[in-house]
Order: structure tokens, then sequence, then C-alpha cells
């Protein structure tokens, strides 16, 4: 025996055992790495189906919102005709494909179902979207639990189709429940308004997902195309109501619809309790899918059941073995052919490589910059060229990629400010928007236009162009173009105002006292804001004297500043929430009747002016707001 056949044979034996042990390893990171796509895509997958389930949603609301928008619903509304609304519901009702349908009052009081044109009377403004509407007057939609009364004044079939009795399930938490009987329903609501804006009623409706087959396998066959595995669908969906399956497509042994089991207390701690997504291979029913589940919410943000979607396994691990078996004969191919190159190569071949492989280390550790920079004749310089190219393309599409993250986040910030701030215009507005139409309707009451009614147009247009500028304010929020200053009179600026305010109907009961120090100096100021202010302090006054009071407003000067007080005899603030009054949204106002806005804005605004808002109260005895502004000049009257 030679050397040579020595040493070919151990080196065979080194590559044979080496291959070995590399297709091992390799076939057991290869299915790992599969499952971990296969995984991946059935968590995208689960977006999908989400975003099918939520345009159900959106389909009922775009079609209650287009419904509501005829003026037949509100006329009959209007007008207190039952018999007639009943009936357009009703024929709103059989051109939609709606399970129910209901329209409410502005109460919350049922007027009739689509089913029933003349059933009503019972009060649905306990309903979460319903109720939502009412206080809002715009549209809502969602997951809700029904209960097995409502959802049998909805429709006497849905109460059947709610109704599951529970099928033994050995990986469920224990229950010593038998039948369930709430439903699970996806709704929508809209406002029914008249032209000037009134809300007249809801028109509330929506599809029950109990045993409702065609939203997963819709589902299904959108996300999944209509794939097979040996005559079953590839992929599966099913909607949970709590932990109990109401919608699916899981077929049992028999060929049903495995509806009435349930979902694994695993899956139902992780999703149902802990509101967190579950993606993992599980055993659903009666075979192995590659799952993903995440929690469904109802409108108020608690967790009502879950979502899901699957894949077959059997296909995946059937794959992932035939790519085994491909793996393994490629590799004794090579094995084979790398012994007939091993000498003639390995030094011409594995200095490239070695290169190739320091560069794409360096790259996956985070050096970007990292390149091959050789170029050997033939195809392996063309393999450099590629690498090098590909890592061009990575560093280029990083950089993107970070100018690109940059860019979204400052937009997503400049958003997110534009929204806090909408809720504070729409606050801004009201008030003048108030004073348009208090004259307004002074204006046409008038059967002749003499000086005072040409001095209530001006003002008119005066409270209309600063309505103009809020607006402006908002939409060059970008810009932060910074207030209109100018030398103030003090004194001229809280008559405006009070005049404004003695022109409210709010304001009959109360009396106005003024107290101005002529001898104040001038403030440098925006008008329209500091007059914003006053107002917002009055008004906040009137509210806290519902039965009558007074309010008196002050100027004076001390120590090169001007001070302006108002004060009133109201209910007073209670000391424990005296500290919080300056807090946005922060309101002591039933719901529906403030934003919590009004002295959050009018600090913000007496500080861009360089001065300080103060507050004394005492409860029963009245309020006293301080505005502490810096003086500039003279005194008016010296």
């Amino acid at each position: 025996m030679t050397v040579r056949f020595q040493i070919t044979i151990r080196v065979i034996a080194v590559i044979v055992l080496a291959n070995l042990a590399l297709s091992a390893a390799g076939i057991a990171y290869l299915r790992r790495q599969w499952r971990e796509e296969v995984q991946t895509r059935v968590r995208l997958d689960l977006n999908s189906a989400r975003a099918a389930y939520d345009s159900r949603v959106d389909r009922i609301e775009h079609f209650l919102r287009a419904a509501s928008l005829g003026g037949s619903l509100a006329a009959a509304l209007e007008a207190g005709d039952r018999v007639r609304s009943g009936e357009l519901v009703a024929r709103v009702f059989r051109a939609s494909r709606m399970g129910f349908l209901t329209l409410v009052d502005h109460r919350g009081t049922v007027v009739g179902r689509g089913w029933a044109p003349s059933a009503g009377g019972d009060d649905l403004s306990h309903n979460p979207l319903v109720a939502r509407v009412l206080a809002r007057r715009e549209p809502a939609q969602g997951t809700l639990l029904i209960g097995a009364d409502e959802l049998a004044r909805e429709g006497p079939e849905l109460a059947e189709r709610a109704r599951f009795r529970l099928r033994p399930t050995q990986a469920a938490r224990p229950t010593d429940e038998t039948i369930r009987t709430e439903g699970m329903v996806l709704a929508a609501a809209a406002p029914v308004l008249d032209e000037e804006g009134r809300l007249l009623g809801v028109l509330y409706g929506g599809n029950l997902l109990n045993r409702q087959y065609d939203l997963v396998d819709a589902i299904r066959d959108e996300v999944f195309s209509n794939r097979y595995h040996q005559g079953r669908s590839l992929g599966a969906v099913t909607i949970f109501e709590r932990d109990l399956r109401i919608a699916t497509n899981v077929k049992l042994e028999d060929g049903q619809r495995a509806v009435g089991t349930r979902l694994s207390a695993e899956v139902f701690d992780e999703v149902l309790v802990r509101g967190n997504v579950w993606a993992s291979p599980a055993f659903v029913v009666n075979d192995w899918y590659i799952s993903a589940y995440e929690p469904i919410r109802d409108p108020e943000g608690t967790i009502i059941g879950a979502l899901y979607v699957g894949l077959l396994q059997e296909p995946f691990d059937t794959a992932a073995r035939r790519t085994g078996g491909v793996l393994l004969a490629l590799v004794g191919v090579a094995a084979v052919l790398s012994l007939v190159l091993l000498v003639v190569a390995t030094l011409w071949v594995l200095r490239p490589v070695g290169q190739v492989v320091a560069m794409s280390e360096r790259v996956v550790a985070g050096d970007l910059t990292a390149r091959v920079g050789i170029r050997p004749p033939g195809e392996m310089g063309a393999l450099c060229q590629s690498v090098d190219a590909m890592a061009d393309a990575v560093q280029q599409r990083e950089e993107q990629l970070k100018l690109t993250t940059r860019q979204e986040i400052g937009r997503s910030e400049k958003l997110a400010s534009i929204g806090r701030l909408a809720a504070g215009v729409a606050h801004e507005i009201n008030n003048p928007l108030t004073s348009v139409l208090t004259f307004a309707h002074l204006l046409r009451e008038k059967p002749s236009m003499d000086d005072q009614d040409r001095q209530d147009l001006d003002l008119i247009i005066h409270e209309t162009t600063r309505v103009a500028d809020i607006v402006s304010n908002l939409l060059d929020f970008a810009r932060e173009r910074p207030p209109v200053k100018e030398p103030l009179d003090v004194n001229d600026v809280v008559r405006r105002t009070v005049r404004l305010i003695r022109s409210q109907k709010q304001f009959d009961r109360i009396t106005i006292e003024e107290a101005l120090d002529e001898g104040i100096s001038r403030v440098e100021g925006d008008r329209n804001q500091l007059q914003q202010v006053l107002l917002n302090l009055s008004l906040n006054s009137c509210a806290a004297m519902p039965g009558g009071g007074s309010i008196r407003i002050a100027t004076s000067a001390a120590g090169g500043r001007v001070r302006i007080e108002v004060a009133d005899s109201g209910c007073g603030i209670p000391a424990d929430v005296l500290d919080k009054i300056f807090d946005p949204f922060f309101s002591t106002k039933p719901v529906g009747k403030g934003t919590g806005l009004g002295l959050s804005v009018s600090l913000g605004i007496v500080q861009q002016h360089g001065g300080s808002l103060e507050v004394e109260s005492e409860v029963g005895r009245g309020t006293r707001f301080t505005i502490v502004l810096p003086a500039i000049g003279e005194p008016l009257h010296a």
C-alpha cells in the first residue's frame, strides 16, 4: 500500500466524515431556517387576515354613513314619525348584506329595526358604538360581544346562531360551562344629522360572526390564494369569541367545521390574558399547523377574542425532507469532485474564497465598507466583483433607509403635534363662531339697519377674521409663525371682550363689572390671543355660575407689569384639583361639555407673551384668575 494511497484514503475519509457532519448540521440548520421563514410568512399572513377582517367592518361603516346621509331618515326622525322611520330602516336593511340594522333616536331609544320595522322602544344608549356616536356625533366601528337577549331583539335567528354547546377539548382550560349564548358582532354606527348638523339619531348595524363561515373562507381564499395539499386547504382561518371557536374552516375528522371547540390554555394565557401575538407550531383540532394568533379587542380596548391563521405543517416538512435529500446528494457529488480538484485548485481557489468569507464576516459584523478588493481571472473574479457590488448596494440601501427613517420620524412627530393642537383649535374656534351666530340672529331680526346694526356687523367681521387667523395658525404650524404682536391698550382689549360676552345669552343673569385703571402702560401682544384668554376665563366663570352671579374684570399696574384680574362669585374650584386645571384635557365639566383645553391654551398664550397666569379659589366663594404681563413705555395717562 503506497503512501499516496494511504494519504488518499485518509483524505477521502476525512472529507466524507466532514461532509456527513456538515450535511447533518446543514440539514438541521435548513430545517430551522425553513421553519422560521414559514413562521414569518404566517405572521405576515396574520397581518393580511387582520386587514381583511378590518375591511369588513369598514364596509359596514361606509354603508351606514352613506345611508345616514339621505334626507329621508333625518326628516322622519325630526318629524317623530316612527312608522315612516321603521319603513325606511327596513328598506335600507333589505338593500344591505348585514345581519341586523337598527335606528335609534338622539336619546338612544330604538325607533325601528330592519327585520321588524315596528319593533322598538328599548334603550341602546349603553351600546359602546351608539354611546360614542351620541357623545361625539361621528361614526364609530368595532367588534362587540352582545348578550342573547339583545341578539334576539336584533333578529330571532341571531340568538340561535350564537348558541354553542361546548365540545370537549383536552388542551383547553377546565370549565363548568356547557352552553355559550353571547354573540360576537362586527358592527358600526353612524350619526343621522339634520341640515344644521344637529344629531337626530343613530343608524346602527352589523353582522354576527358566530357561524358566519363566508368571512373566514373569504379571508382564507384571499390570504392563501386557494392553495391545497392532498385535497385539503393549505391555510386555515379561525375567529374566536373569547376562547371559543365561533367561525372556522378547520375541519373535524367527520368533515364538520370545528366550531364549539376551545382554545388551548397556553394560547389563552398569552393572547387573551396578556394581549400578545402568539406564533408557533401547534396541534389544532386534529393536525399540526404553523400558527399565529392575535387578540381581538372591543372599542374600549378589552380583549374579547382572537384571530387565528395557520398553514398545514406537513407540506413544509415534506419539502424540507426532500431538500435535505437533495442536499445530501449534492454534498456527496461535491465531495468526489473536491478530491479531484483538491490538489490543483486548493491554493488558487481558496485564496479569493477566504477573502470573500472574511469580507462577508466583516459585513455581518456591521462594517459596510468592507470589500473583497481582488479580481482573479475567470468566474471567481466575477464573483468577487458581484460580492463587492452587492456590498455597495447594501451600504446604499442602509444609508437610504436611515435617511427615510429620520424623515418618517420627523413627519410622524409633526403630525402628532398637529393632532394635539387640533382639539385646541376646535375649542378656540367655538367661541368666535358663537359670536358670529349671535349677532347674525340679531341682525336678521331687525327690520332695517341703523348705526348700531353696522357696529354689530363690524364685530361679526372682526370675529370671523379672528377665526381665520386661528385656523391659519394651525395650518402654518410647521413654520412656527410667531404671534403678530404690537403695542396694546389692555383696557381696550377688556372693553372689546366685555362687549362681546354681554351679547351672549348665557350671560343674561350675570352682572359684569369693569374696574379699569386708565393710567396703566401698554403691553406688547397679540390682540386676538389676549382677547381669547379673557373670553376663555369669562366663559369658565359663567359656567361656574349656572344660577347667576357677577364677574369683575379689573386692570392695574405694579412694578413695571400690568395685571388683569377676572374674578367671579361662582362655586369655586376644589383644592384637590386646583393644581391640575392647567393640564391639557383636564376638565371638571360633564362629558361632551368641554375639552379640557381652554385653560391649557390660555396659559400657553400668556407664557408666549412673557407673562404668567395665576389662580386663587375658595369653594362656595368664587375664583380669581390674574394675568400678569410685562409693560412697555410710559403710562397712557400719567
